[in-house]
């Protein structure tokens, strides 16, 4: 039998092992070998791996309408939007397959509304260490280290200032600024969180000179931090908000919010072979409205509470910072440069943690996970540092 990589293309590092089967938290290789993930799939999939509540949605709308096309109406993505545009306080939705496609999708949809309401302004304010996808404008708009000088040109427009500095923002704007984007919690950049009030701040500038708001809650959103978007824990609305990651549970969905008055695209615009799919919206819904229950997000908190305890225990006895992060995208900083070392060997010991920076470990498990689980992630980890520590 071939291997997984025999004819793909080497895009990523990645261990040999070739995934066939998950559940919950676990997933299971073609050797049989089980792993905790506590990665699942870079937050995607936010019920765990194959929940039933997927299952359902898929084998429901997969017997009634798969695709329609984006040339035609078809109820279930009308029944997203609503949803999104009440859970986001927002008034329109453009529903797309991905987080890099929703993000470009608010671009530009921010620079149409400058050039017909801002006298052609069309720059973005953006973050350093920030991640906004992987297409060559969301490439530019993002801060990644070494991506300066990767797929020259980039796409003009993107002023960089440092992330969590609301003056550094305002000392930015120029006349050709049409908006502010930023992460709520810099994910990719190793859980990084702004100071208490930057979104309040951030918003009081856009006002001011009036500015989009755009936040990018790929990550962050659809209760990943304990609410259902992040802004709620400053009670900020944007003016656009782009969603994707766990609204698919796994499934490729995406989607770019915004108020009316911002709508400005027209026919042609702005599309998708794949927009509005029924398929992925009917999983989009049936994520929503499993996330929407009373009990949901408090259990995920009352998970995040013992996750970030037994964290700040280990940093106790192994040296580096207390956990940070909201809910449950969470990072341990380690005392050395050893989280690729820890990742790798949490791997061999059947656990998947990230290792966005050399010092840094982020665990972004299901939002459902179980306490068990979490003893059990905690219990290997510390031991996988121990071994890290003890040959570096």
């Amino acid at each position: 039998m071939s291997t997984a990589s025999d004819h793909l293309m080497h895009v990523a590092d990645k261990p040999k092992a070739v995934m066939v089967r998950g559940r919950g938290s676990w997933l299971y290789d073609r050797e049989g070998r089980e792993y905790l993930d506590f990665v699942q799939g870079w937050a995607v999939n936010l019920l765990g791996h194959c929940p039933d509540v997927v299952q359902r949605a898929l084998a429901r709308q997969a017997a009634e309408l798969v695709h329609a096309g984006p040339g035609l109406h078809n109820a279930v993505s009308g029944a997203l939007a609503e949803a999104l545009a009440a859970g986001t306080r927002l008034d329109r939705v453009f529903i797309a397959t991905s987080g890099a496609e929703a993000n470009e999708g608010a671009i530009k949809l921010a620079r149409k509304w400058g050039a017909a309401r801002r006298g052609g302004a069309y720059g973005l304010i953006t973050t350093d260490g920030g991640l906004h996808g992987r297409t060559l404008p969301t490439m530019s708009a993002s801060g990644k280290p070494g991506w300066d000088a990767l797929f020259e040109p980039k796409v003009p427009g993107f002023h960089k200032v440092p992330f969590g500095d609301a003056a550094a923002v305002e000392a930015a704007i120029d006349d050709a600024t049409v908006g502010i984007m930023v992460e709520p919690i810099q994910g990719e950049a190793g859980v990084v969180v702004p100071p208490e009030g930057y979104l309040r701040e951030l918003r009081a500038i856009a006002d001011r000179h009036g500015l989009l708001l755009i936040l990018d809650e790929i990550q962050t959103g659809m209760g990943r931090t304990g609410r259902l978007f992040a802004s709620e824990w400053e009670n900020v609305c944007p003016d656009i908000v782009t969603v994707g990651k766990g609204l698919g549970a796994g499934v490729p969905i995406s989607a770019v919010v915004a108020r009316e008055e911002i709508c400005c695209f027209e026919p042609g615009d702005q599309g998708g072979t794949f927009a509005g799919n029924p398929l992925s919206c009917a999983v989009g819904l049936a994520v929503i409205e499993t996330i929407s229950e009373p009990a949901f997000l408090e259990r995920t908190l009352q998970a995040s509470a013992r996750l970030r305890s037994g964290l700040d225990a280990i940093a106790l006895r192994h040296g580096g910072g207390r956990a940070r992060g909201r809910g449950l995208l969470l990072a341990l900083p380690l005392a050395r440069p050893v989280a690729i070392e820890v990742a790798r060997i949490a791997f061999e010991r059947g656990l998947l943690v990230n290792a966005p920076r050399p010092t840094t470990i982020r665990l972004v498990p299901a939002l459902n996970v179980s306490d068990a689980d979490i003893d059990v992630a905690l219990e290997r980890l510390e031991a996988c540092i121990e071994s890290a520590l003890e040959v570096a």
